[in-house]
Protein backbone atom coordinates (compact mmCIF):
# COMPACT_ATOMS: atom_id res chain seq x y z
CA UNK A 1 0.00 0.00 0.00
CA UNK A 2 1.27 3.48 -0.86
CA UNK A 3 2.75 5.57 1.92
CA UNK A 4 1.55 9.18 2.06
CA UNK A 5 3.20 12.03 3.95
CA UNK A 6 1.03 15.12 4.45
CA UNK A 7 3.27 18.16 4.88
CA UNK A 8 1.80 21.19 6.68
CA UNK A 9 4.08 24.15 7.47
CA UNK A 10 3.03 26.35 10.37
CA UNK A 11 4.28 29.73 11.53
CA UNK A 12 2.54 31.45 14.45
CA UNK A 13 -0.61 29.39 13.92
CA UNK A 14 -1.58 28.74 17.53
CA UNK A 15 -5.21 29.54 16.71
CA UNK A 16 -5.51 27.08 13.82
CA UNK A 17 -2.91 24.32 14.15
CA UNK A 18 -5.01 22.06 16.41
CA UNK A 19 -7.96 22.20 14.01
CA UNK A 20 -5.67 21.50 11.04
CA UNK A 21 -4.31 18.41 12.77
CA UNK A 22 -7.79 17.18 13.67
CA UNK A 23 -8.99 17.68 10.08
CA UNK A 24 -6.05 16.14 8.23
CA UNK A 25 -5.04 13.28 10.54
CA UNK A 26 -7.90 11.04 9.32
CA UNK A 27 -6.54 11.37 5.77
CA UNK A 28 -3.19 9.99 6.94
CA UNK A 29 -5.00 7.13 8.68
CA UNK A 30 -7.05 6.28 5.61
CA UNK A 31 -4.09 6.42 3.22
CA UNK A 32 -2.49 3.28 4.59
CA UNK A 33 0.23 1.89 6.83
CA UNK A 34 3.21 4.14 7.38
CA UNK A 35 1.44 7.29 6.25
CA UNK A 36 2.10 10.38 8.39
CA UNK A 37 0.79 13.86 9.04
CA UNK A 38 3.86 16.08 9.42
CA UNK A 39 3.63 19.55 10.96
CA UNK A 40 6.68 21.71 10.21
CA UNK A 41 6.96 24.44 12.83
CA UNK A 42 8.89 27.23 11.11
CA UNK A 43 10.37 28.81 14.24
CA UNK A 44 7.04 30.10 15.56
CA UNK A 45 7.17 32.71 18.32
CA UNK A 46 3.78 31.75 19.76
CA UNK A 47 2.42 28.43 21.13
CA UNK A 48 2.20 26.64 17.76
CA UNK A 49 4.94 24.11 18.54
CA UNK A 50 3.68 23.45 22.08
CA UNK A 51 0.11 22.87 20.92
CA UNK A 52 1.08 20.60 18.05
CA UNK A 53 3.52 18.57 20.15
CA UNK A 54 0.88 18.14 22.85
CA UNK A 55 -1.41 16.37 20.38
CA UNK A 56 0.97 13.57 19.41
CA UNK A 57 -0.53 11.10 21.90
CA UNK A 58 -4.03 11.79 20.65
CA UNK A 59 -3.05 11.43 16.99
CA UNK A 60 -0.69 8.46 16.47
CA UNK A 61 0.14 9.33 12.84
CA UNK A 62 1.26 12.85 13.79
CA UNK A 63 4.90 13.93 13.51
CA UNK A 64 5.95 17.41 14.66
CA UNK A 65 9.21 18.91 13.45
CA UNK A 66 10.67 22.33 14.20
CA UNK A 67 13.30 24.42 12.44
CA UNK A 68 14.59 27.97 12.39
CA UNK A 69 12.35 30.52 10.72
CA UNK A 70 13.24 30.80 7.03
CA UNK A 71 9.85 31.30 5.41
CA UNK A 72 7.16 29.14 3.82
CA UNK A 73 9.30 28.01 0.88
CA UNK A 74 12.10 26.70 3.05
CA UNK A 75 9.59 24.99 5.35
CA UNK A 76 7.91 23.03 2.56
CA UNK A 77 11.28 22.04 1.10
CA UNK A 78 12.31 20.79 4.54
CA UNK A 79 9.11 18.74 4.69
CA UNK A 80 9.47 17.32 1.18
CA UNK A 81 13.04 16.21 1.82
CA UNK A 82 12.04 14.69 5.15
CA UNK A 83 9.27 12.67 3.48
CA UNK A 84 11.67 11.41 0.81
CA UNK A 85 14.25 10.38 3.44
CA UNK A 86 11.56 8.48 5.32
CA UNK A 87 10.60 6.49 2.25
CA UNK A 88 7.26 8.09 1.43
CA UNK A 89 5.71 7.15 -1.89
CA UNK A 90 3.68 10.34 -2.18
CA UNK A 91 3.77 13.75 -0.55
CA UNK A 92 0.85 16.11 -0.20
CA UNK A 93 1.25 19.70 0.92
CA UNK A 94 -1.32 22.07 2.32
CA UNK A 95 -1.31 24.91 4.84
CA UNK A 96 -2.35 25.16 8.49
CA UNK A 97 -4.71 28.13 8.28
CA UNK A 98 -7.87 26.14 7.58
CA UNK A 99 -8.44 27.49 4.08
CA UNK A 100 -8.40 24.06 2.39
CA UNK A 101 -10.74 21.10 2.78
CA UNK A 102 -9.70 17.48 3.45
CA UNK A 103 -13.00 16.38 1.90
CA UNK A 104 -11.64 17.33 -1.53
CA UNK A 105 -8.50 15.18 -1.19
CA UNK A 106 -9.93 11.76 -2.26
CA UNK A 107 -10.09 12.91 -5.90
CA UNK A 108 -6.37 13.61 -5.82
CA UNK A 109 -5.54 10.29 -4.16
CA UNK A 110 -7.64 8.42 -6.70
CA UNK A 111 -5.56 9.96 -9.52
CA UNK A 112 -2.14 9.58 -7.87
CA UNK A 113 -1.03 6.91 -10.34
CA UNK A 114 -1.47 9.37 -13.20
CA UNK A 115 1.93 10.78 -12.33
CA UNK A 116 3.19 14.33 -12.40
CA UNK A 117 2.04 17.19 -10.21
CA UNK A 118 -1.59 17.25 -9.13
CA UNK A 119 -2.58 20.80 -8.17
CA UNK A 120 -5.70 22.04 -6.49
CA UNK A 121 -6.81 24.96 -8.65
CA UNK A 122 -8.48 27.49 -6.36
CA UNK A 123 -11.66 27.90 -8.36
CA UNK A 124 -13.96 28.82 -5.47
CA UNK A 125 -11.91 31.47 -3.66
CA UNK A 126 -12.97 33.42 -0.60
CA UNK A 127 -9.61 34.93 0.34
CA UNK A 128 -10.09 38.36 -1.19
CA UNK A 129 -9.62 40.10 -4.53
CA UNK A 130 -6.05 41.16 -3.74
CA UNK A 131 -4.93 37.53 -3.44
CA UNK A 132 -6.71 36.60 -6.65
CA UNK A 133 -4.91 39.48 -8.38
CA UNK A 134 -1.57 38.15 -7.11
CA UNK A 135 -2.29 34.70 -8.59
CA UNK A 136 -3.26 36.16 -11.96
CA UNK A 137 -0.18 38.38 -12.02
CA UNK A 138 2.02 35.38 -11.18
CA UNK A 139 0.70 33.53 -14.24
CA UNK A 140 1.93 36.33 -16.49
CA UNK A 141 5.29 36.57 -14.72
CA UNK A 142 5.92 32.84 -15.17
CA UNK A 143 4.87 33.02 -18.80
CA UNK A 144 7.36 35.82 -19.39
CA UNK A 145 10.21 34.28 -17.38
CA UNK A 146 9.87 30.57 -18.18
CA UNK A 147 7.44 30.40 -21.14
CA UNK A 148 4.99 28.20 -19.24
CA UNK A 149 1.32 28.77 -18.49
CA UNK A 150 0.33 27.60 -15.01
CA UNK A 151 -3.17 28.24 -13.71
CA UNK A 152 -2.33 28.20 -9.99
CA UNK A 153 1.40 27.66 -9.55
CA UNK A 154 1.50 28.56 -5.84
CA UNK A 155 -1.57 26.63 -4.71
CA UNK A 156 -1.09 25.11 -1.22
CA UNK A 157 -2.90 21.92 -2.26
CA UNK A 158 -0.62 19.59 -4.23
CA UNK A 159 0.12 15.89 -4.50
CA UNK A 160 3.39 14.54 -5.92
CA UNK A 161 5.08 11.17 -6.27
CA UNK A 162 8.34 11.21 -4.34
CA UNK A 163 10.36 9.61 -7.14
CA UNK A 164 9.71 12.48 -9.54
CA UNK A 165 9.80 15.06 -6.78
CA UNK A 166 13.29 14.02 -5.71
CA UNK A 167 14.55 14.65 -9.23
CA UNK A 168 12.78 18.01 -9.45
CA UNK A 169 14.16 19.21 -6.10
CA UNK A 170 17.71 18.92 -7.43
CA UNK A 171 17.05 22.10 -9.41
CA UNK A 172 15.46 24.10 -6.57
CA UNK A 173 17.92 26.37 -4.71
CA UNK A 174 18.12 25.87 -0.97
CA UNK A 175 15.57 27.94 0.99
CA UNK A 176 14.06 29.42 -2.19
CA UNK A 177 11.10 31.47 -0.95
CA UNK A 178 8.59 30.58 -3.67
CA UNK A 179 9.68 26.96 -3.84
CA UNK A 180 6.22 25.62 -4.70
CA UNK A 181 6.07 28.00 -7.65
CA UNK A 182 9.46 26.88 -8.91
CA UNK A 183 8.50 23.22 -8.45
CA UNK A 184 5.39 23.81 -10.57
CA UNK A 185 7.54 25.42 -13.27
CA UNK A 186 9.97 22.50 -13.26
CA UNK A 187 7.22 19.88 -13.58
CA UNK A 188 5.96 21.77 -16.61
CA UNK A 189 9.38 22.42 -18.18
CA UNK A 190 10.48 18.81 -17.68
CA UNK A 191 7.22 17.56 -19.25
CA UNK A 192 6.42 15.52 -16.16
CA UNK A 193 2.78 16.48 -16.27
CA UNK A 194 0.70 19.06 -14.38
CA UNK A 195 -2.97 18.26 -13.72
CA UNK A 196 -5.52 20.57 -12.14
CA UNK A 197 -8.53 19.71 -10.00
CA UNK A 198 -10.90 22.41 -8.73
CA UNK A 199 -10.88 23.06 -4.99
CA UNK A 200 -12.52 25.46 -2.59
CA UNK A 201 -10.42 28.08 -0.82
CA UNK A 202 -11.98 29.44 2.35
CA UNK A 203 -11.22 32.58 4.34
CA UNK A 204 -8.45 32.15 6.92
CA UNK A 205 -9.99 30.32 9.90
CA UNK A 206 -8.07 32.18 12.61
CA UNK A 207 -4.97 34.18 13.38
CA UNK A 208 -3.32 36.63 11.03
CA UNK A 209 -1.55 36.09 7.74
CA UNK A 210 2.16 36.65 8.30
CA UNK A 211 2.52 38.08 4.78
CA UNK A 212 0.75 41.38 4.10
CA UNK A 213 -0.11 42.65 0.63
CA UNK A 214 2.72 45.16 0.93
CA UNK A 215 5.14 42.34 1.73
CA UNK A 216 3.74 40.26 -1.13
CA UNK A 217 4.51 43.12 -3.52
CA UNK A 218 8.08 43.33 -2.18
CA UNK A 219 8.53 39.56 -2.45
CA UNK A 220 7.07 39.69 -5.95
CA UNK A 221 9.71 42.13 -7.17
CA UNK A 222 12.51 40.01 -5.72
CA UNK A 223 10.98 36.83 -7.12
CA UNK A 224 10.63 38.39 -10.57
CA UNK A 225 14.36 39.06 -10.57
CA UNK A 226 15.07 35.56 -9.28
CA UNK A 227 12.89 33.89 -11.91
CA UNK A 228 14.51 35.66 -14.85
CA UNK A 229 17.97 35.13 -13.37
CA UNK A 230 17.32 31.43 -12.79
CA UNK A 231 16.24 30.93 -16.37
CA UNK A 232 19.44 32.60 -17.58
CA UNK A 233 21.59 30.55 -15.20
CA UNK A 234 19.93 27.30 -16.30
CA UNK A 235 20.67 28.18 -19.92
CA UNK A 236 24.20 29.41 -19.25
CA UNK A 237 25.27 26.44 -17.13
CA UNK A 238 23.65 23.75 -19.22
CA UNK A 239 20.52 22.87 -17.26
CA UNK A 240 18.16 20.92 -19.49
CA UNK A 241 14.53 21.41 -18.50
CA UNK A 242 12.90 19.23 -21.12
CA UNK A 243 14.81 15.96 -20.84
CA UNK A 244 14.53 15.13 -17.15
CA UNK A 245 18.34 15.47 -16.87
CA UNK A 246 19.84 18.32 -14.90
CA UNK A 247 22.86 19.14 -17.05
CA UNK A 248 25.56 17.71 -19.24
CA UNK A 249 28.24 18.71 -16.76
CA UNK A 250 29.48 15.95 -14.44
CA UNK A 251 30.04 18.45 -11.67
CA UNK A 252 26.52 19.80 -11.89
CA UNK A 253 25.03 16.32 -12.17
CA UNK A 254 26.73 15.45 -8.89
CA UNK A 255 25.34 18.48 -7.07
CA UNK A 256 23.22 20.70 -9.36
CA UNK A 257 21.34 22.37 -6.52
CA UNK A 258 24.55 23.28 -4.70
CA UNK A 259 26.10 24.66 -7.88
CA UNK A 260 22.96 26.61 -8.75
CA UNK A 261 22.94 28.12 -5.27
CA UNK A 262 26.62 29.12 -5.73
CA UNK A 263 25.88 30.66 -9.13
CA UNK A 264 23.02 32.71 -7.67
CA UNK A 265 25.30 34.03 -4.94
CA UNK A 266 28.03 34.83 -7.45
CA UNK A 267 25.60 36.89 -9.51
CA UNK A 268 24.20 38.56 -6.37
CA UNK A 269 20.74 37.10 -6.66
CA UNK A 270 19.07 37.12 -3.21
CA UNK A 271 17.77 33.85 -1.78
Amino acid sequence: MDKLYIIIPAYNEEETVAAAIAQWHPIAEQAGAGSRLVIIDDGSRDRTLKIASGLKKKYPRLTVLTKENQGHGAAVLYGYKYAIRKGADYVFQTDSDGQTLPSEFPVFWAHRKDGGLLIGCRTYRQDGLSRIFVTKTLRLVLLAAFHVWLKDANSPYRLMGCGQLQDVLRNVPKNFFLSNVLISVLYSKKNLGVSYYPISFLPRQGGKNSISIRKIFKIGLTSLWQFFALQKIWERHGYSMGTGRDTDSRELQAAPCKQLHKNMKKERIPL
